[in-house]
């Protein structure tokens, strides 16, 4: 203001001594007027100006300060919470999650931390009983179904009437699937689930076990011809896997349309494809299953209660390297690819049996060569106790299949100890009229045929010689020859009157004559005699391959 009026009043008083005298006056007091006006307006803009750059100083810096506390905050929220909860969520406490943090300076942010540790400590001790909990009720209905199981067994095997052993059977079906419900609780509990096989199992006896867990194993139709097993500590969880994917296929398809199980071994492993012909899932439910199936981690929260299969199917291939995929299928369904990996595949050996010293004695004393023995069946052939191939007919597996037992699958042709010099003898079995039925309904068993005709090598053998007289087998007396070739006969003209509803008394003729058998054979190790192909299981595979 100051330099307005030096400015100004000397231009002012120029001006009025320039003027006349007459207007001298006027013109002093307007040139004044104006000065103080003009310095009054250069000191306000002045001071504006002045005012204007502190402000922007100030806001200058509070930004700065805003941004600062910004960083600070995203750090927080980055990298301090993240690593809290991890910690937390890794079973630490809260006090020592605290610790492991990096400091914060904040005061109102550590209180955000201490109160964010207790209640995620707090929320993950919860989970962790909730989860502890679900475990717990899986292992017991495991333990249920598992002694369930062994009780139907035993009772199949005391029981002959078709009527009861129908509804065993049936019932022994249900505990499967229950055990199989339980295992998949287990697997999203990340319990323990199932047995660990000592040996290898064989394809055939995977998928036949897969099979018998599901309530549709009537429209399942394999076609396998692999000879390769998986390896015994993952045995459990591929056949768990199958299962769940062999009932997506049932369920989520037509009821009269089939679903077809193929079997390739590649050289990544063994590709097992499972195709249906229900609908054709679109692009998004594609994405959406091949991410449940593929994810490392499992969000129980996204879970539905009644779609727990495809998340089963991901754990299980997480735990065992599995790969899932799916494609369109070639009947007009999906189609689903497990491929097991090449680490648990492996080509199960095959033991070569020599005769024993006393066979060798009895053929260089001229007493002939025996019978011809059952080959021992290939791991892919169908087993004593099944029913024809699925994949050979439409009628499928018969409802005895998936409940049969690895208990049963001992050989059906064991014989006692013999001397030097004696014929070799059949172990007589505690139930005798087990043996009995065995005999005319089920005909020579030894010979691995699962109907009820003698095989013609051992008809020609055990019942008739060239002359047309009985002739006995050996370790078996003439009356009992004679006994068993009049049963034969008896049930040979009696097989065109037999229908579909004896069939269940004849399995359980069968079953009690494999337990028979079974125990004959532990009894005698060395014993050269032929054995049949293993009987499936619906829950559990055998535990002998070839």
């Amino acid at each position: 203001m100051l330099i307005a009026l030096l400015v100004t009043g000397p231009a002012c008083l120029t001006a009025v001594y320039a003027a006349p005298q007459s207007i001298r006056p006027g013109m002093a007091w307007g040139s004044g007027s104006a000065a103080l006006v003009l310095s009054i307006a250069v000191a306000l803009a002045t001071r504006g100006i002045l005012v204007s750059r502190g402000l922007r100083a100030v806001i200058k810096q509070q930004n700065a300060d805003a941004e600062a506390e910004r960083a600070v905050a995203a750090h927080f929220a980055d990298v301090i919470v993240p690593i809290l909860v991890e910690r937390l969520r890794s079973g630490a406490s809260a006090q020592t999650a605290l610790a492991a943090v990096p400091t914060v300076a904040n005061s109102t942010h550590q209180r955000v931390l201490h109160s964010l540790a207790n209640e995620v400590h707090r929320g993950e001790g919860m989970r962790a009983a909730a989860m502890a909990a679900c475990a717990n009720a899986a292992g017991r209905v495991q333990a249920l179904a598992t002694s369930m199981a062994a009780d139907l067994r035993e009772m199949e095997h005391r029981y002959s009437d078709e009527e009861v052993l129908g509804d065993l059977l049936h019932l022994d079906h249900r505990t499967a699937q229950t055990g199989r419900l339980a295992d998949s609780i287990a697997v999203l509990t990340g319990a323990r689930t199932g047995r660990r096989w000592a040996k290898p199992i064989v394809m055939e006896s995977i998928l036949r076990g897969a099979m018998g867990r599901i309530s549709g194993y009537q429209r399942i139709r394999l076609h396998s011809s692999c000879e390769l097993a998986v390896a015994g500590h993952a045995a459990e969880g591929v056949m768990h896997a199958l299962a769940e994917l062999m009932d997506n296929a049932a369920n989520f398809s037509p009821p009269t349309s089939e679903v077809h199980v193929y079997v390739e071994e590649a050289s990544a492993g063994v590709i097992v494809t499972v195709e249906d012909g229900g609908l054709v899932m679109g692009e998004v439910a594609l994405e959406r299953a091949q991410q449940a199936v593929s994810s490392e981690s499992l969000d129980l929260t996204n879970l539905s209660g009644t779609r727990l299969g495809l998340a089963v199917v991901g754990r299980l291939a997480h735990k065992h390297n599995l790969s899932v995929s799916f494609r369109p299928s070639a009947h007009g369904g999906t189609g689903v690819l497990l491929r097991i990996p090449q680490t648990l595949i492996t080509r199960p050996a095959r033991e070569t049996e020599s005769p024993a010293p006393a066979q060798v004695r009895e053929s260089s004393a001229g007493t002939g060569p025996r019978p011809a023995a059952a080959p021992a069946a290939a791991p892919s052939a169908p087993s004593a106790l099944s029913a024809p191939s699925a994949a050979s007919g439409p009628s499928g597996p018969r409802p005895s299949e998936p409940v049969a037992r690895s208990g049963d699958t001992a050989s059906l042709s064991s014989r006692e100890p013999r001397g030097a010099g004696e014929l070799p003898k059949r172990r007589r079995t505690v139930q005798t009229p087990v043996n009995e039925t065995a005999g005319q309904d089920g005909g020579d068993l030894s010979s691995g045929n699962t109907g009820t005709e003698p095989s013609p090598e051992h008809a020609s053998v055990a019942e008739s010689g060239p002359s047309g007289l009985p002739k006995r087998r050996r370790g078996q007396t003439l009356a009992a020859a004679q006994q068993r070739n009049a049963s034969s006969q008896s049930g040979s003209a009696a097989e065109a009157a037999r229908t579909a509803a004896q069939s269940g008394s004849r399995f359980g003729a069968f079953r009690r004559a494999v337990q028979g058998s079974s125990s004959a054979q532990e009894q005698k190790p060395d014993d050269d005699a032929s054995s049949v192909s293993p009987s499936t299981s619906s829950s559990r595979p055998e535990d002998n391959t070839e």
